[in-house]
């Protein structure tokens, strides 16, 4: 079956989240890929929306983290600050989703500004929740676009943490959670080295390399081991499209 850029780094990203996760959900991509993996490979795991919604069990594919259908059958309802005290910073949270405009080689997410602070070429809408799901979530998931734009040496500002220039860095900052796990792109997967540092793990079908260290804003390392990415099952597409997606509100067709 043919497929959509947008569909392989969902079915990536449901393919990551394990069963008994606890998973902090975000809108967008991570919301279609919590909702897959519920159905697939991870019938177990408990959906936890901003809003204030745990053990989410939506009646059908939720719009945002404030859709009414989050309460059907959920375990309970609660109050933002709530869900982030006794949930994401008591450290209960296995895996939190995140996007950004610049994610850098350290995994640095910025969505603060684009440009100098001070007189900036674009003021975005700031961190909302994502600081403290960098700093408290066991593991960090971050979806974006393989843009050189995007993906910059260094990010123009830190609005989350990733492991900042190393990981004894973010260990000497105290900050308890387990940093960014993976950036998954259109062009493949990425994972932190050793060091802290962004390496391709992995690329998808019919990308290639040249193309991904094109739009990477530095001399991105390849693991020695690079594979190219399982390309989606027809039970994933088909699952993705007839039941998370029936309606095509995410990918339109």
């Amino acid at each position: 079956m043919r497929y959509t850029s947008a569909e392989m780094m969902t079915i990536v990203a449901a393919r990551r989240i394990k069963d008994g996760d606890r998973v902090f959900v975000g809108v967008g991509l991570p919301n279609l890929a919590c909702n897959l993996a519920r159905r697939l490979n991870a019938p177990n795991m408990q959906m936890i929306y901003e809003s204030g919604v745990v053990g989410a069990n939506p009646s059908r594919l939720p719009l945002s983290i404030g859709d009414p259908c989050l309460v059907t059958g959920a375990v309970c309802v609660c109050s933002m600050f709530e869900v982030f005290t006794f949930y994401l910073q008591k450290g209960l949270i296995d895996v939190g989703f995140l996007a950004a405009a610049q994610v850098d080689k350290y995994g640095n997410l910025n969505t603060t500004v684009i440009g100098e602070y001070h007189h900036p070429q674009v003021r975005l809408g700031g961190s909302g929740g994502a600081c403290d799901i960098a700093s408290l979530a066991r593991q960090v998931l971050i979806l974006l676009p393989h843009e050189r734009r995007r993906l910059p040496e260094r990010v123009d500002f830190i609005t989350s943490p990733g492991f900042m220039s190393s990981r004894k860095e973010r260990e000497r900052l105290g900050l308890p959670g387990g940093g960014p796990a993976a950036v998954i792109t259109d062009k493949g997967i990425l994972e932190f080295d050793e060091e802290g540092e962004m390496v391709l793990v992995s690329i998808h079908p019919g990308v290639e390399l040249e193309d991904v260290k094109a739009n990477t804003g530095w001399d991105l390392k390849v693991s020695p081991q690079l594979t190219v990415t399982e390309p989606p099952t027809e039970r994933e597409l088909t699952v993705l499209r007839q039941e998370v997606d029936p309606e095509g509100i995410y990918f339109r067709r």
